[in-house]
C-alpha cells in the first residue's frame, strides 16, 4: 500500500504521540511521498517550538526518509480544486491532492480532511 504523510502526522511522529508515532514509523522505511507544502508546514511550526537550526534538521531528515512532492502548477491547481470544494485548510487540499495524485492512502489525524468526504482514502492516526 501506497501511504502519503501529512503535517499532522509527522508533527505527532516528532513529539512521539501515540498511536500516530509507531505509525510513522512503521512506514518511513516504504519511503512514503509528502507534499513539498506540508513540509514546509513542519519547518515553520518546528521554527516556532524550537528553531530554526532544529526546523532545518528535521525538514534535512525527512527528505532523507520521504520522496517530497514539488508543488508543481498542475498539483497547485488540483490542491485550489478540493480546496474549493471542501472545508479545508490550503495546505491540507495539498496532501490531499499529493495523496491523490500517487493513488496513495493519506495518513493523518486532522479532522478537517478525515470528516471531508472526498473520493480520497485517509488512515485515521488519532
Amino acid at each position: 500500500m501506497t501511504v502519503c504523510l501529512d503535517s499532522w502526522a509527522v508533527l505527532r511522529w516528532l513529539e512521539g504521540t501515540e498511536p500516530a508515532a509507531t505509525r510513522v514509523d512503521d512506514v518511513l522505511a516504504e519511503r512514503p511521498c509528502m507534499s513539498w507544502i506540508n513540509a514546509g508546514e513542519v519547518y515553520y511550526i518546528v521554527t516556532r517550538l524550537a528553531g530554526e537550526a532544529e526546523a532545518e534538521t528535521v525538514v534535512n531528515d525527512l527528505r532523507l526518509s520521504v520522496r517530497l512532492d514539488p508543488a508543481v502548477p498542475v498539483r497547485v491547481i488540483e490542491a485550489a480544486s478540493i480546496k474549493a470544494r471542501y472545508p479545508m485548510a490550503y495546505a491540507d487540499a495539498f496532501a490531499v491532492a499529493t495523496a491523490l495524485a500517487h493513488d496513495a492512502t493519506l495518513l493523518t489525524g486532522d479532522p478537517e480532511i478525515i470528516e471531508a468526504g472526498g473520493p480520497w482514502r485517509v488512515e485515521d492516526l488519532r
